[in-house]
């Protein structure tokens, strides 16, 4: 029970750095479920969802082991059970990468449906359809997803994909890396954690061709072995750093990224009259007068990410003009519109489409995080409004940003962590 208190209308300087990828690390980590060896995994995010899919390895029976703050080494070797424990896998969407890994390693899984945010409706069903290409049996019910190799171990396929989907086109691949014979992943996504995990898998020896383009081949081979990999750093937290300072104002260099990875942002953030400086592993970020409008459609990469559209829709709210964001991923990533609403907001949804009037600017409220992103727009609205912002449901931000509140306090934000007292929350609770 813990809140973000934030005194807004301070702008941002200095220098933050970026941490691991989330998107990728929530593969690559079951992704050593495959691996005939020990994988030392460098630059991992201090973040819930981390932890979370650790100690599920070690649920299964993995070794982990802690290197250092940002590296771990997992030996997965002795691992005999391929049954993930319920309670713990449905506290996070990237449960679901289990079901290939473990199904590449063993020929089964068992493995409950995932959780995490809420964001309408996200089926598993292009998974599936991969699983069952490969040579699976699939069962949903009573609470888990059962697949089963028929012949003990999966083999190589056309996989064509109904719709671009990141979670599918990853957890075929990781199905595929010691399946007999190619997979090929038509119609497959190219979010830069993909190529991630394709390349932690190929560094362990796997054979993954064309990840990063429309299609993946994925030859099986008979073994991976252990090695050392680095996560890539996180596209999306790089982008709220970002929007954080076009909505506060100041300038900051955002270290520790891969500027290619977010030109869809960065291309966005100019239009809009900030000015963004690339460096080989870092953006300066710089914004002093009026934000300009600008219409934005989030769509698959390299297109503008759904990951980003919450905390840019807060930007578009301290925008001259009227600003049009359509969603092109998700069914329900708008409501976190009526809380931006307390703070002055001028926004209208109808369906997947917002418009946005903008405003002068925002006043502090007291707030709740509604999901990950959504809890990354609070804060952002927090420090560009002005007055007090409080930010409840913070376990929300916490699934995918490290030491935010630190980080942020690094650049000149007002912004610290309130712990509720035991007495104040039986009250509540009452």
């Amino acid at each position: 029970m813990t809140k973000y208190v934030i005194r807004g209308g301070k702008p941002l300087h200095g220098e933050v750095e970026i941490s691991g990828a989330k998107n990728a690390a929530l593969a690559i980590i079951p992704a050593a479920l495959l691996v005939d060896g020990v994988c030392r995994i460098e630059n991992i995010p201090q973040i819930s969802d981390v932890t979370m899919i650790l100690q599920i390895l070690q649920e299964l029976g993995a070794d982990v082991r802690t290197v250092n703050r940002t590296t771990v080494d997992i030996d997965c070797r002795h691992i005999q059970n391929s049954q993930v424990p319920q309670e713990m896998a449905r506290k996070i969407r990237a449960s679901y990468y289990l079901i290939g890994a473990l199904l590449g390693r063993f020929g089964s899984a068992e493995v409950p449906p995932p959780g995490g945010c809420h964001l309408g409706d996200r089926p598993i069903d292009q998974h599936i359809k991969g699983f069952v290409a490969m040579g699976a049996d699939v069962d949903v019910s009573g609470g888990f997803v059962r697949a089963k190799a028929k012949n003990g171990r999966l083999t190589g396929a056309q996989v064509y994909l109904d719709m671009v989907s990141v979670g599918a086109t990853m957890n075929i691949m990781l199905a595929a890396a010691l399946a007999d014979g190619l997979t090929v992943i038509e119609n497959a996504a190219k979010e830069p954690h993909i190529v991630d995990l394709a390349n932690f898998l190929n560094s362990m020896g796997a054979d993954i061709m064309g990840a990063g383009t429309d299609v993946i081949k994925v030859r099986g081979v008979q073994k991976l072995t252990g090695g050392t990999y680095s996560i890539i750093p996180d596209q999306i937290e790089a982008g709220t750093y970002m929007a954080a300072v076009a909505a506060a104002g100041g300038e900051v260099l955002i270290k520790n990224v891969i500027p290619k990875h977010l030109e869809c942002i960065t291309a966005k953030l100019e239009e809009m009259g900030v000015e963004v400086e690339e460096h080989d592993d870092s953006v300066r970020v710089r914004r002093t007068g009026r934000l300009s409008r600008a219409n934005i459609k989030t769509l698959p990469y390299p297109g503008f990410p759904t990951d980003m559209q919450p905390q840019i829709t807060v930007v578009l709210c301290l925008a001259e003009g009227t600003s049009v964001v359509t969603e092109g991923v998700w069914d329900n990533r708008y409501r976190y519109v009526d809380e931006i609403r307390r703070m002055g907001a001028h926004i209208q949804v109808d369906g997947k489409i917002a418009v946005i009037e903008g405003v002068d600017k925002l006043t502090g409220a007291a707030v709740q995080a509604c999901d990950l992103r959504a809890g990354a727009a609070m804060v952002i609205a927090g420090l560009a409004a002005q007055g007090t912002t409080e930010v409840d449901c913070v376990h929300y931000i916490e699934r995918g940003y490290e030491d935010i509140v630190r980080k942020l306090s690094g650049i000149g934000a007002d912004i610290r962590v309130v712990v509720m007292p035991e007495e104040k929350k039986s009250v509540q609770a009452g």
